[in-house]
């Protein structure tokens, strides 16, 4: 249960999980609390039903989220790594601010693909207040969250879900005329078929249990888009890349979580191509674990001064 202090500094996670606080913000959780060979109390997380309601404690505790809850399979995704990503795009923000991070409902912020889980916006809006759009294809997903949003009266008029309704698209249909964005964030799909997908459900239950099984049934969960798609996270990142051009000046940075290093190089390529005027890589860390995030804007010096006295001052 020792959590790593290698987490963004403004990061809330950063020790161990206190079960007793946690169980005091719901008692439902005692029930999947137990005492360890090494008399130490833990939760079984290779079990899906104990890892939400873990994820429903944390958000309840730190977060004063009244409700939540996701349709069973639906991705259930572990907060600290989430927040990092929102503390880190903070302080991209700020490095166009004098070192401050721009706060409030006037920072408008497009999660692309915000799932049945709604992590991002509610973070971003407990932590910094900033307003939300989330995307969205699956309408179980969009049901879901609409149905988060409506039972936390602090989201309501600060978050708000759009249906895409077409799966080739990622802002188009989303971003409206007229419309802008201080950022856009992303957690695509990083496998490239539904085997591979199967495959790394496999690996995470070897690793937490010690044991191989045929057919694993992931403890976060996960529908179908939001673990894999044609060409994986590199094809999609780079469709977003592309489309992103159409767009260039009414979002100040895109950004996208990019699972795997590898593909950085291909990343930064299409980047090139496209004419942007800046670009940052971000690595995070949680435990032994490194993700990264990449971040573009087509704006120039002049018109980022421009977009931050107009939107932030």
């Amino acid at each position: 249960m020792k959590k790593e202090t290698n987490l963004h500094s403004r990061n809330l996670h950063q020790r161990r999980y206190d079960l007793e606080a946690l169980s005091a913000a719901l008692p439902e959780l005692k029930n999947f609390i137990f005492t360890n060979e090494f008399g130490a109390q833990t939760l079984d997380f290779s079990n899906p039903k104990a890892v939400k309601l873990l994820n429903y404690a944390l958000l309840k505790q730190f977060y004063g989220i009244g409700f939540w809850d996701i349709p069973n399979g639906f991705l259930c995704p572990p907060i600290p790594g989430r927040a990092d990503y929102i503390h880190y795009l903070a302080d991209l923000l700020a490095l166009s601010n004098a070192g401050k991070i721009p706060s409030g409902p006037k920072i408008r912020v497009l999660d692309v693909g915000t799932g049945a889980n709604l992590i991002y916006p509610i973070l971003g809006n407990s932590i910094y207040g900033w307003s939300f759009i989330g995307s969205e294809l699956n309408p179980k997903a969009v049901q879901a969250a609409q149905k988060i949003i409506d039972k936390n009266p602090t989201l309501q008029d600060k978050i708000a879900i759009r249906k895409q309704s077409d799966s080739s698209k990622i802002f188009s249909n989303i971003i409206q005329p007229g419309e802008y964005f201080d950022l856009t964030l992303c957690n695509p799909p990083f496998h490239e078929s539904a085997e591979a997908a199967q495959e790394g459900s496999r690996r995470k239950v070897r690793n937490l249990t010690g044991k191989a099984v045929s057919k694993a049934s992931l403890n976060f969960g996960g529908q179908a888009e939001e673990l894999w798609t044609e060409g994986g996270e590199l094809l999609f990142i780079q469709n977003m890349i592309r489309e992103s051009v159409k767009f260039k000046n009414q979002v100040f940075w895109f950004t996208t979580l990019v699972s795997k290093s590898e593909n950085l190089p291909k990343i930064l390529k299409a980047l090139s191509i496209v004419g942007i005027r800046a670009k940052k890589v971000e690595e995070m860390a949680q435990g032994n674990k490194i993700s990264r995030f990449v971040a573009w804007t087509f704006l120039d010096d002049k018109q980022q001064k421009a977009w931050v006295d107009f939107r932030w001052k």
